[in-house]
């Protein structure tokens, strides 16, 4: 007779990435009698959140980059103590690029190793999607220039290699992860020569009261205020970009104004020599797999109840995916969701006592994320920065004037046609970084794009699907 207590003959749960809200579900699963199989792309748990060096770099303080960093090693340390135990099976840089139902229940397909050739195929009775956001960057004049990078994209350099992108650096766009990415560059040596912010004091000032649930987050942004102080970091609130200038590098930046419509002010513009532009407006969730799933969205975000449940049986949800608000909101998304995940799996009725704290706490993480939202919405005339000769679509080259003349000559009125009559978003990001700026120019309201698939795929990859599964 099978022993139901050994860890293979338990219900199987794939959880598809290990960033705060993937780790805290395959924990809080594992504990409660599930067996979890954990993908993810990167070769290190961690999520973007948690990055971590490579360990050839031999990082005398790594904590240093980081804040939270004592709850990274909990999870961390409970992540190995399940792998051990053999409840939880790590796989790293496993590339996932499709989930799929059968009949019963779901096999995750992914690519294997860093040149994402080899297929891999994870067959589960459920699948608890992980899988956080990504930047949004909208585009303006010379944005494409060699210097200029994501703000993550900078941060992530930083975590992830303890390198620099540049000696001189603004900072610029709008959310709260340009308080930290200015911080860790200016700690770092880098001489920030402004930090640029599209919102202003007044926005805190009417969402006060919705900000004042969190003193905790009041506190930690008040610190890293007074860290700007410290390095003589300049802040420009109620600023945007307006060009970014240079030839072979970009070497100095415009900045100007703006007024209480969002429009830039004439005659504010301002010259900034840098050699790095770090810029970001803000986050979007990585929906995708749920896409494919069947799951239904509500807007941008996975829709899940109380128990982070997706409306499809037997797919969970949490972090990023289910709408951007941070690690905190997406641990206690991640608890709950491992402890229902576990709960149905194991066909016992969920106890909400198990996860009451962490409903809470999701609960008012989310009240607070909203009013951030509603404070660091992007300036509301940024396309009037985007000039006819500016590229939007930087894989298939598509100008800001293409895609004006698809709207005013061509007639197209949503993006989807955009996209035919102009070839903006057929490259190989798929629209996913061009999507709000082509939908922005468009004059429509930006929408996910179903897809098939999570990532590039090879042909020969399609062909063989179904050959390599495995539980």
């Amino acid at each position: 007779m099978t022993d139901p207590d050994r860890p293979e003959a338990r219900p199987h749960l794939a959880v598809i990435g290990a960033g705060p809200a993937g780790l805290a579900a395959s924990v809080a699963a594992a504990a409660h009698g599930v067996r979890v199989t954990l993908l993810d792309s990167a070769p290190q748990a961690g999520g973007q959140f948690y990055r971590q060096p490579a360990a050839e770099l031999r990082a005398r303080r790594p904590q240093a980059l980081h804040h939270q960093w004592r709850a990274w090693e909990r999870l961390a340390e409970a992540l190995r103590a399940h792998v051990r135990a053999g409840t939880v099976r790590h796989l790293t840089e496993h590339h996932v690029w499709c989930a799929q139902r059968r009949t019963d229940g779901f096999t995750v397909h992914a690519l294997l190793g860093p040149e994402q050739e080899d297929p891999v195929e994870v067959n589960a009775d459920a699948v608890l999607l992980a899988t956080g956001g990504y930047e949004k960057v909208l585009p303006f004049p010379g944005w494409t220039l060699p210097g200029v990078v994501t703000a993550g994209g900078a941060q992530a350099m930083l975590k992830g290699t303890l390198a620099v992108p540049g000696r001189t650096a603004v900072v610029a766009g709008t959310g709260p992860l340009l308080l930290p990415v200015a911080t860790g560059l200016a700690a770092a040596g880098v001489e920030v020569a402004a930090l640029v912010e599209s919102a202003g004091p007044r926005a805190f000032a009417r969402r006060s009261r919705a900000l004042a649930t969190q003193p905790g987050k009041v506190v930690e942004g008040a610190g890293y205020a007074a860290r700007l102080l410290r390095h003589r970091v300049r802040l420009l609130a109620r600023h945007t970009i307006v060009e970014a200038h240079g030839t072979g590098r970009v070497e100095a930046v415009t900045v100007a104004a703006l007024d209480g419509d969002g429009r830039v002010r004439p005659g504010t513009g301002r010259r900034i020599p840098c050699d790095t532009l770090a810029v970001g407006h803000g986050m979007l969730p990585h929906t995708d797999l749920a896409e494919t799933l069947g799951c239904r969205l509500d807007g941008h975000d996975v829709r899940v109840d109380d128990e982070q449940r997706t409306d499809v049986p037997g797919v969970w949800a949490a972090g990023e995916a289910t709408g951007v608000g941070g690690s905190a909101l997406a641990l206690a998304e991640g608890r709950i969701a491992g402890h229902s995940a576990a709960a149905r799996l194991r066909r016992t009725e969920p106890d909400p006592r198990a996860w009451a704290a962490a409903a809470k706490a999701r609960d008012r993480l989310r009240a607070f994320s909203a009013a951030l939202d509603s404070v660091y919405a992007p300036p509301a005339y940024w396309a009037d920065q985007v000039t006819d000769d500016t590229v939007v679509c930087r894989c298939e080259e598509v100008t800001g004037g293409a895609i004006r003349e698809a709207v005013a000559e061509l007639g197209a009125g949503d993006p989807r046609t955009v996209k035919l009559l102009t070839r903006a978003g057929m490259g190989w990001c798929q629209g996913r970084v061009c999507g709000p700026a082509v939908a922005g120019l468009a004059g429509c309201e930006a929408t996910p794009s179903r897809r098939p698939f999570a990532r590039p795929v090879p042909l020969g990859v399609l062909a063989r699907a179904g050959e390599n599964g495995r539980d």
